[in-house]
Order: structure tokens, then sequence, then C-alpha cells
């Protein structure tokens, strides 16, 4: 532009240097949103995209599930997770805590193996990851990392000889409770029974943290997850929970909790369930949950008698059929829920953790992994720069990862 164009007044020059000054007190994230789509994309291009909890080696195990099925009715498969520009999935080894005790650790055993035979089946596609470098690694070599986590500290049957076990075997995450209270802890969603974590619990924290075993407190009681902070030298994780100022419900996390996590370098990844995330939703679910749960104990009682056991997709069909009245929020939502934890905890803190193939209800938008990249494209809408994109979509886990490498090996030395 010629000097001649560059005429500018006092008054003219005030407002341009408080522009300027206005501009440099903005957050990086605050980019221009005509430039949404570029961000989007640069994003999705370099970031490691990880989701923290699928539930799909259920249908791996029960129905012979092949990820690289094409025609897949389950939210991850291998095509869908190449749409959705997927890094890397924490497979989330659950066992019901109905199941009989005694058989706990077989079931595992087989869902880890189920695991691994898929891994091995898809070596072109897939690979089995158990560090952080690992994770990059496979990322560089266009594949995607698969990596394990067992949710529920009933599955080592009071026995923490159990985590050294699930360790050798690649497990990396521990969630300590799931539905109900067991040897470890108090779940949110029964009455407490050790005000907390039980004495093995404590112990079983700090094995963790001599493994390298992330410590998972998604499921847990208030007061066990303030335990496990208290106890714990590394980071915790919450591998999917949502924001309870947005959805009232006990497996969201409050505020206090937000900055508790991040206070101790935590990450909270943001679960997808419609029931975790719109309160509408919850509401009307709590309505209908007796009617849902009764329809689905009946099913599981034919089968049985049969000497079957009733599939993922078969109970999604019955609470889906019950629930159909109810207001599935947008996809947006998950991005409330992001934008709430960041300016909770801070942009270090958050993360994703899908909770699919566990769940029969996602926002409109969100029907299985394919579609991460709408939700990118949402929050870079928001202002989010790529390099916040990064940390919420992948780096922020990365980080927790490495930190809870080098807890371990800083206590293996000590020892």
């Amino acid at each position: 532009m010629r000097r001649a164009l560059l005429k500018i007044s006092p008054r003219t020059s005030a407002l341009v240097l408080f522009c300027a000054w206005l501009a440099a007190l903005l957050p990086a994230s605050a980019g221009p949103p005509a430039d949404a789509d570029n961000v989007a994309t640069r994003a999705l291009e370099h970031a490691i995209i990880i989701d923290t909890h699928a539930d799909t080696p259920q249908a791996m195990l029960q129905e012979g599930y092949d990820l690289a099925d094409p025609a897949s009715p389950y939210m991850i498969s291998i095509p869908k997770m190449r749409a959705g520009h997927l890094g890397a999935e924490f497979f989330s080894i659950w066992v019901d805590v109905t199941w009989p005790q005694q058989d706990l650790i077989h079931r595992v055993l087989d869902l880890i193996d189920v695991t691994y035979e898929q891994v091995a089946r898809h070596a072109d596609a897939l690979g089995l990851a158990t560090t952080a470098d690992d994770v990059e690694r496979l990322h560089g070599e266009g594949k995607i990392a698969i990596l394990l986590g067992v949710e529920g500290g009933h599955e080592i049957e009071g026995d923490l000889r159990a985590l050294d076990i699930y360790y050798r075997l690649g497990v990396r995450y521990l969630t300590l409770t799931h539905t109900k209270n067991n040897e470890l802890a108090d779940s949110s969603s029964d009455k407490p029974r050790w005000n907390g974590l039980s004495p093995l619990g404590r112990q079983a924290v700090e094995r963790m943290n001599h493994l390298g075993m992330m410590v998972d407190i998604s499921h847990v009681s208030e007061k066990t997850f303030y335990d496990a902070l208290a106890v714990s030298k590394a980071p915790l994780i919450a591998s999917h929970s949502s924001c309870r100022a947005l959805c009232m419900v006990p497996r969201d996390m409050s505020d206090d909790m937000i900055r508790a996590l991040a206070k101790n370098g935590g990450v909270m990844d943001i679960n997808f369930y419609s029931g975790f995330l719109s309160q509408a939703y919850a509401d009307g679910y709590k309505k209908i949950e007796k009617q849902v749960e009764a329809a689905v104990a009946a099913a599981r009682a034919g089968y049985a008698r049969q000497g079957k056991r009733l599939s993922y997709l078969e109970e999604v069909k019955i609470e889906q059929r019950l629930t159909k009245d109810l207001p599935v929020p947008s996809y947006t939502v998950i991005a409330d829920h992001i934008d709430h934890a960041v300016k909770v905890g801070g942009i270090d803190h958050v993360g994703l953790g899908s909770d699919f193939d566990g769940i029969d209800s996602t926002p409109r938008g969100m029907e299985d992994v394919s579609k991460i990249p709408a939700l990118v494209r949402e929050l870079a809408r928001r202002g989010y720069s790529e390099e916040d994109l990064e940390k919420i979509l992948g780096g922020n886990v990365l980080r927790v990862m490495r930190q809870v490498e080098q807890v371990a090996r800083t206590m293996q030395t000590e020892k």
C-alpha cells in the first residue's frame, strides 16, 4: 500500500493502538471464524486424535465382529476410524459387575486376547501401543494405535498381582470402579461402603503409579476421586466423563473436581452419551429408566434360558425403542462441554472419551467415530486455534501418558 493512503489522524491513531492492545489480551484461540475451515483442516492433518474409551471388544468376543467390516453396524471400525482421522483408540476391557467373580479375570483375558487377534489380523492398519512414543511412531507409519484400559477395579478380583499381569499384557489404565462399589473404592452410582478408597484401593493406586498404569477416575464417587488425587504421584485421567454444570448427573464431574484434576495435571476426556451431555435427555430418561432396565433384564433372562447372552446391538435396539421420544441433542453439545471444561480447568486438561459401542444414544451428527471431523470444525468455528485443537484431540492425553511413564521410572529407580 502506498504511503499516500496511510494518512492517520491522532484520533484514528489512538483507536488503532487501543485495538492492538485489546487484540494482545485475547487468547490465541480467538482466531477469525472465517479461517475456521482451514484451522480444522490443518488440525485434522496434523493432530493425533485419541479416543480414550470405546467398548468394541465386547462385540469382537461375543459376536465375532471384525473391525475391517465395511458394513459395520458398530460405532468403531477401521473404515470409520480412517474417515474420522482417528490416530489412537483405547479399547475398554469391561466385564459386567454382575459377572461371576471367580470368572472375572478369565473374561478379561479373553477380551484382551480378541483385541490382540484383531490387531494381528489387520497389521496393515493397526498396531498395539503401550507408550506415548508407540502412539507417535504408529501414527507416523500411517497406522491406528490400539491401547487397552480395564474398566472396573472388580476385574482384579481383589488381587493386586493382577495389575502386574494386566500391565505386562498392555493395559495402560484401570478405571477404579464401574457402576457398583468394589474391593478398591466407592462408585458414583452406589451407596458409600469405604467412604472413598479402601485400604486396598490406596495400595492399588500406588502400584499403578509404580507400574506406569494410568489411574482412571470415571465412574468413581467424589470422595474416591479426592482420595485418588491425594494418593497418586502421577496425574489422573477421567477416561469418559462430562461436565455436571451442564448436565446434573452423578457420573459427570463438578467444577471443583475439574479444577482439582487440572491442578493434578490430569486430563478429562468428554463422554459422548446423550444422557451425560443433555439435561433434557437425562431428565426424560430418568422417567423411563426402570422400564428400560426391566425390558433389558427380561431379554437377558430369555436369552439365558437358551444358554445365550443378549448382544450389545440387541440391547441397544430395546433401549432405542423405549427412548425414541426423548430429545436427542445435536453434536454441538459435545463442544459445549469441551468449552466448559476448558473454561474451568484450562486448555491443557481436556480430551475426548467417546464411550462408543458402550452407549445407546449419541448426539445427532455424532453417530460413530467417522463424524469426529464435524466436531473439530465446530470447535474451530468457536475460535480454537490449531494448537488448541491438537491438545484437545490427543496432545493432552499423550502428555499425561508421558508423565505417568516418568513417575514409574522414578519410583522403580528409587526402589
